[in-house]
């Protein structure tokens, strides 16, 4: 199978989305995007490298849902509404089965949030994926990092830690009976982007950023970015029956570093009134003038930790 016989095979739709703002898909040169009047793009890219970001014995559908879904979490981050994707994929050759179910998992993804892909390239190298996504918000109203201010509540959406979990399953640091193990697999090999909840989010949220290297990383680049301090109670932060199960300096490696999370962490003035879209959300905090992120307990006192979210370039 050639190149071009590959892409009509696997990520040729039958029709594009044309109401949604692709006037010219996959097919040319370029797409042709139709950009509503008055908003503003936002784009977003993410690669997953084999070995890195991902084991060779993922499923491939579960692959494809996630090379889409980080890059969706970006946009959900922003407050975001999805319009387009394009698909840069390196195969080192051309594997019929994997490329079926990677391509159902990606697609099935697109066609929930109505994201269309809409171009991208493929050649023959060492498994790698990279998608770009684009998006649109009003004017003004994207969120963004730099928002925080002092005294609004830090809060989160979902539960954190079930993806760290799986990885030292798989680290072999962890045993987990087969239900837990498959608990956590889905946690970090299927994410669900929070693009409804960051769209109802615009207007509320001063600040926002999804969670994908780890909670101390990810908020630190909030308050970096806004100039400001943070108080964070690690006993608030919200964690599956699987996670509050093991032993308590495992819990809070994976709440606080484990990443792979694809929540969001969201700021808010303290009264704010949160959007219902049916995702749990938690208070874990409370921005401060100091700056720095102070973590503490329940009761306050402080918790010394030594931990610190994932860096490509420090693992």
């Amino acid at each position: 199978m050639g190149e071009f016989d590959l892409i009509r095979r696997y990520f040729m739709r039958p029709a594009m989305d044309l109401a949604n703002g692709v006037e010219v898909g996959v097919g040319d040169d370029c797409a042709v995007l139709v950009p509503t009047p008055g908003a503003r793009w936002l784009v977003s890219s993410d690669m997953l490298v084999e070995g890195r970001h991902f084991l060779s014995t993922v499923d491939p559908a579960r692959l494809g849902h996630k090379a889409l879904a980080v890059n969706l979490s970006d946009l959900a981050a922003c407050g975001a509404t999805p319009r387009g994707f394009t698909l840069a994929l390196a195969l080192p050759r051309v594997d019929e089965a994997w490329l079926a179910g990677f391509s159902r998992g990606l697609l099935a993804l697109a066609d929930a949030h109505r994201c269309p892909l809409i171009g991208g390239d493929t050649t023959q190298g060492p498994l790698n994926i990279c998608i770009t996504v684009f998006g649109e918000a009003p004017a003004g109203a994207a969120l963004l990092r730099s928002g925080a201010r002092v005294g609004d509540a830090i809060w989160v959406s979902g539960r954190l830690g079930d993806a760290r979990l799986a990885l030292e399953v798989f680290r072999g640091t962890l045993a987990l009976d087969a239900g837990g193990f498959e608990a956590a697999r889905a946690a970090m090999e299927s994410p669900t982007p929070r693009l409804s909840l960051g769209q109802a989010l615009r207007g509320i949220a001063t600040a926002a950023i999804d969670v994908s290297d780890g909670l101390l990383g990810d908020l630190g680049h909030i308050l970096a970015a806004s100039g400001v301090g943070a108080r964070l109670d690690v006993d608030a932060l919200p964690r599956s029956a699987l996670l509050a199960a093991q032993p308590a300096a495992l819990q809070r490696e994976c709440l606080l570093a484990g990443g792979d999370d694809y929540e969001l962490v969201f700021t808010a003035p303290a009264a704010a009134r949160l959007p219902d879209v049916g995702v749990e959300l938690t208070r874990i905090g409370v921005i401060e003038l100091e700056r720095g992120l102070r973590v503490v307990d329940a009761q306050g006192a402080a918790v010394a930790h030594g931990l610190r979210s994932f860096d490509h370039f420090k693992a």
